[in-house]
């Protein structure tokens, strides 16, 4: 299949069985419990942060390539989504989400310093930690989420500083920031909560349309079957829509200084094509943005061939310094 430019993707890396990687727990900041996969022990540390619908999974086809070209691989499960504890407090927010990583890489694994690649919610997370713990995020790898918050060096730039993401698939943040009661009673059964799901990796044409199988979408969605699970992943779309406070407000309206790796999968149908403007005045020290064809919101698995060799390549020196 072709996309834009007249590109076709070419086969991608086999992925690994479901049962591939062993899964660790670990309680962080005295509150719950954080699933992760660690793979590559003794490599340079390598924090890989999913997003919305995703989980740990959506890194299935990165973990094992990274690993063999020498990083330590640190792949969570935000609090909330798949195997990590729900919060007992209902406290679900940008900052909750950098403390608890933050944690579970700094405090329990004892590193002082790591990569980080990110993209969607865990972009937004990436660039609050790199702001937040001083020189923790060493080097950063950012695609695909929403930039920092630049109002006015947007505003100068030509840019308008409110137009981020797409209408044209946003209804969902709609549903599930400002009527999550009302979308969680339609989605009254396993299946109805996986569907909706699955829409985001099909006819919302978030990615490339053969990106998926079928048995991927279904890997991809089972952990979304509770509906305490469903309506924790919502929480960050309520505080958008003033339903719920943030516990902290996140560091999202400053330049990053960290050397920052920049991807773009131009076939996303959620975030403006401006993607690739915005950042080049967010990242002052950055390398790209690099736009990968054949790639849209999932880049990491629509595109894992370019984006494991590509963070593999740009990285290498944090490995050979280790």
């Amino acid at each position: 299949m072709q996309f834009r430019h007249g590109h076709a993707r070419p086969e991608q890396p086999e992925t690994p069985a479901p049962d591939a990687f062993e899964i660790h727990k670990a309680r962080v900041r005295d509150e719950l419990e954080i699933a992760f996969i660690r793979e590559g022990v003794g490599g340079y540390p390598l924090l890989l942060i999913h997003g919305w619908p995703e989980t740990k999974r959506i890194w299935w086809r990165n973990i094992l390539p990274l690993a063999e070209a020498g990083f330590e691989v640190i792949v969570p499960d935000l609090r909330g989504y798949g195997d990590s504890d729900l919060s007992q407090t209902d406290q679900y927010d940008i900052v909750e989400y950098s403390r608890d990583l933050h944690a579970l890489v700094h405090d329990l694994l004892g590193h002082e310093r790591c990569a980080v690649a990110a993209g969607d919610v865990g972009g937004v997370v990436s660039l609050d930690m790199a702001l937040r713990f001083g020189k923790f995020v060493e080097r950063l790898c950012f695609f695909n989420s929403v930039p920092p918050f630049l109002g006015e060096v947007y505003e100068k730039a030509g840019l308008d500083p409110n137009a981020m993401l797409r209408d044209a698939t946003g209804d969902y943040r709609i549903w599930q920031g400002e009527r999550p009661d009302e979308l969680i009673k339609k989605l009254d059964t396993e299946q109805r909560r996986r569907d909706w799901v699955a829409s985001m990796y099909g006819p919302r044409l978030w990615a490339v349309p053969d990106a998926f199988s079928d048995a991927d979408v279904d890997f991809m969605t089972e952990p979304y079957a509770p509906a305490e699970k469903m309506l924790a992943s919502w929480a960050p779309y309520q505080l958008a829509a003033g339903r719920r406070a943030a516990s902290e407000l996140p560091r999202l309206m400053e330049r990053v200084e960290t050397l920052t790796l920049v991807l773009w999968g131009p076939e996303d149908h959620v975030l403006s094509d401006d993607f690739v403007s915005r950042c080049e005045l967010a990242f002052p020290n950055r390398i790209g943005p690099l736009v990968v064809p054949c790639a849209g919101h999932f880049l990491q698995w629509e595109r894992a061939d370019i984006f494991n060799a590509t963070l593999s390549g740009c990285f290498r020196d944090l490995v050979l310094g280790r």
